[in-house]
């Protein structure tokens, strides 16, 4: 049967028939063709959180640093000195399939916008990335155009990307995750909300003009990709990183005039969404007219204006009788500022089309009284058999030898130099520790501070335990942080998962954010904002869930930041923390036998928190010299990459661990347990660092020196790696361009 035209136009919106009853009882009457765009972008999975709401609710955000939680354009920490570190990380995963170059590089515009928002100038960038096998052609234009499309926006607009993560697996060929963070500096008492008050204040549209791209952007976010997905290339926006230049120094500079009410960043649902969050959070009404509006293409239609997400634009409402100012401050910037309408004290959303209503809604509506549903779950029916894992079933391992070659060339373990060599990581001159060299660290300028960033998360523990995979995305995240010398101080996060009206889509979602949840409070590290990004599926098939930590640390000393490599020869080399025989959810399995099974690591948070704050003690005293966490690829690709970038090999006895007689050497090499950390000290002071240990009730073991041309690892005495330096490191730091250099891909 032919379905109705309302069918028709409500699956156009995303709008179920429920949704549409609830628009008629709210408006009294049929929605005007605006009015039901607007309901369609407000509802949308990616603006209302509909789904997800219940359960972030139960995170914890509040904390002795906390300036600004949830529910701002961004999170801020107090960071001393009468500063914040203002922080956010946010996706653009489905433009960056569809369009990799510009859906990569306005997922960095947008960040930006929400930072610099809130009155903080931006100094640093991180990415988290997620893409399929670069065997597959696809994958390598896509990963391609996505590093282009950052490293174009990042380095025109003079903000350094400092370090991020990237992961690949099958699972996200057909849908890559693109996850940006931001961080920028702000006075603490000078932060700036998106809040619309003050009848008769004037509402005002700055930057860009507004063209047809990115209309239903977020419509298109909450839906899951199919064949056709690639007709969906007008949804992606276009960027343009020197008209965000210029709009974040005017915005900034009018911020210093107490001219400004409120201002918000037009990022999803454009127009539509920073004029009804702003009458929401302010209790007023806002009235604009579209015709007002500047426009780059003739023609458009009110409902187009409202749902463009055109890039590089603003919404501010000024104080009555300062209007003036402002336009003179974006004149000097060449850019337009121009009054298209008022708050009132009705509570409404009121859109005019030269003089004529043509949409007018209850703020609360749209935001408030957006749908919130507690969506069905059950446990996946993979879950059972995937947690097993009987290692004498996959034969006998191959040698240790070529294990270590083969995980080294892994394209998640390898080098990510080919990616960030395209960076502009310098600029601004606060870059204190490079990427690939641990987490990133920034100087905060005119102080002795710095800040520690890291983002993570390794989606096969999240896969094949929920709650446990985010726990050990949190601590892994938070203890990066900590190897760089940074207390953790503040979280934001990025929760990408497939089709929630799936209940084990559902049952995955709600399992990690309680997992998260547990493993923030047990290390006293507070949400102060984020993303959901949900619908990340390609014909029915989900992306492994992958909820993205993005932590904040800070160091008092910036001179005593730490990196990844060793320092010097004869350096005495320790591991904080244990082994067990936990290949789960490894490198190893997935790279030598095709595998995603098994249970993840065991995590204590007591001991992670013990472990962290030994790292900071030590980073401060000067006494740690190096510090590299234990993750991906086990003990061996640890120390291995503790010796790339500084020409000092290392001779150093592995801990054996009990369990599968044929795995034990595979299992003390390449497990991946949890909360371990390789450290170097000077060797006149190995001493003092194991009892810092034994106080911090922290295992710490010696296990060898820095020193010579090779990587030389024993196990009881016997030698099982026994590699040039050289000749591991080319491996290493290759792997990722002879993809390209063979199949000559580029952007």
């Amino acid at each position: 049967m032919t379905p109705d035209p309302i069918s028709q136009l409500l699956e156009q919106h995303g709008l179920t028939r429920e949704e549409y009853q609830r628009i008629l009882d709210t408006l009294g009457r049929e929605p005007t063709i605006t009015e039901l765009g607007i309901y369609s972008v407000m509802w949308s999975e990616h603006c209302s959180y509909k789904s997800s709401r219940v359960h972030l609710k139960t995170l914890p955000t509040t904390g002795p640093r906390v300036l600004q939680g949830p529910g701002e354009n961004a999170g801020a920490v107090d960071i001393g000195d009468g500063l914040a570190a203002v922080f956010k990380i946010e996706s653009h995963n489905h433009p960056s399939f569809i369009e990799p170059y510009q859906g990569a590089a306005t997922g960095v515009g947008g960040i930006i916008r929400d930072i610099f928002t809130m009155g903080a100038r931006p100094i640093a960038l991180l990415n988290s990335l997620r893409f399929g096998s670069l065997d597959e052609a696809l994958v390598r234009r896509t990963f391609a155009g996505v590093v282009a499309g950052i490293a174009g926006y990042g380095n025109s607009i003079g903000i350094p990307t400092v370090g991020g993560e990237i992961n690949f697996d099958e699972s996200y060929t057909g849908n890559p995750l693109v996850n940006v963070f931001c961080l920028g500096i702000a006075r603490a008492d000078e932060i700036i909300r998106a809040a619309a008050s003050g009848a008769g204040n004037a509402v005002y549209y700055v930057g860009a003009k507004t063209g047809r791209d990115g209309i239903h952007g977020a419509t298109m976010a909450s839906a899951e990709f199919d064949d056709k997905s690639a007709e969906k290339r007008p949804a992606v926006q276009v960027g343009d990183p020197f008209m965000e230049k210029l709009l974040l120094e005017a915005c900034l500079e009018v911020m210093k005039t107490d001219t400004l009410v409120g201002i918000q960043d037009m990022g999803a649902a454009g127009l539509t969404s920073s004029s009804t969050e702003m009458g929401a959070r302010g209790g007023a009404g806002v009235e604009i007219d579209v015709a007002l509006v500047p426009q780059r293409e003739t023609g458009m239609t009110p409902y187009e204006i409202m749902l463009s997400e055109s890039q590089e634009r603003m919404l501010m409402v000024v104080k009555k009788g300062r209007e003036a100012e402002v336009e003179r401050i974006f004149e000097k910037w060449d850019l337009h500022a121009v009054r298209i309408g008022e708050v009132t004290t009705d509570g409404r959303l009121r859109v005019k089309h030269h003089g004529a209503v043509v949409a007018e809604i209850p703020n609360t509506s749209l935001t408030d009284d957006a749908p919130r549903y507690t969506r069905p779950m059950v446990e996946p029916a993979y879950l059972k058999d995937a947690q097993q894992l009987s290692l004498e079933s996959l034969g006998q391992p191959s040698p240790a030898p070529d294990v270590f070659r083969r995980l080294l060339a892994s394209p998640t373990v390898a080098s990510k130099r080919w990616v960030y060599r395209q960076y502009d990581h310098m600029v601004r001159t606060n870059t204190l520790v490079l990427p690939g060299m641990g987490a990133g660290v920034v100087r905060v300028k005119g102080t002795t501070r710095a800040l520690a960033l890291s983002v993570d998360c390794n989606a096969r523990f999240v896969y094949l335990d929920p709650f446990a995979g985010a726990q050990l995305a949190v601590a892994e995240a938070a203890r990066n942080v900590a190897c760089a010398g940074g207390q953790p101080i503040g979280a934001t996060n990025c929760l990408n998962f497939g089709n929630p009206q799936r209940p084990e889509i559902m049952w995955q979602f709600a399992k990690a954010v309680e997992g998260m949840g547990a493993a923030c409070r047990a290390l006293d590290l507070p949400i102060t904002g984020g993303n959901v990004s949900l619908y990340n599926e390609t014909d029915g098939s989900a992306v492994l869930p992958t909820p993205v930590l993005g932590v904040v640390g800070l160091i008092e000393d910036a001179d005593r930041a730490v990196r990844r490599a060793f320092q010097a020869p004869g350096d005495v080399v320790l591991l904080l923390g244990e082994g067990r025989e936990e290949l789960g959810g490894s490198e190893y399995l997935k790279v030598m036998h095709g595998l995603v099974r098994g249970r993840p690591p065991v995590l204590d948070l007591t001991r992670e928190a013990a472990l962290q704050r030994l790292l900071v003690a030590g980073a401060a005293s000067g006494l740690i010299r190096s510090a590299h966490d234990c993750a991906e690829g086990g003990l061996a690709v640890t120390l291995a990459e503790c010796c790339f970038d500084t020409g000092y090999g290392i001779e150093a006895a592995v801990p054996a661990v009990e369990g599968t007689f044929s795995f034990r050497d595979i299992a003390a090499l390449f497990g991946e347990s949890a909360s371990r950390v390789v450290v170097s000290v000077a060797a006149n002071r190995a001493d003092e660092m194991i009892a810092l240990a034994a106080r911090a009730l922290v295992p710490a073991t010696v296990i060898g020196r820095v020193g010579g041309e090779r990587i030389r690892l024993t196990i009881d005495g016997r030698f099982v790696i026994d590699e040039p330096l050289a000749d591991a490191e080319d491996r290493w730091s290759t792997a990722i361009d002879r993809y390209f250099e063979t199949n000559h891909v580029t952007a």
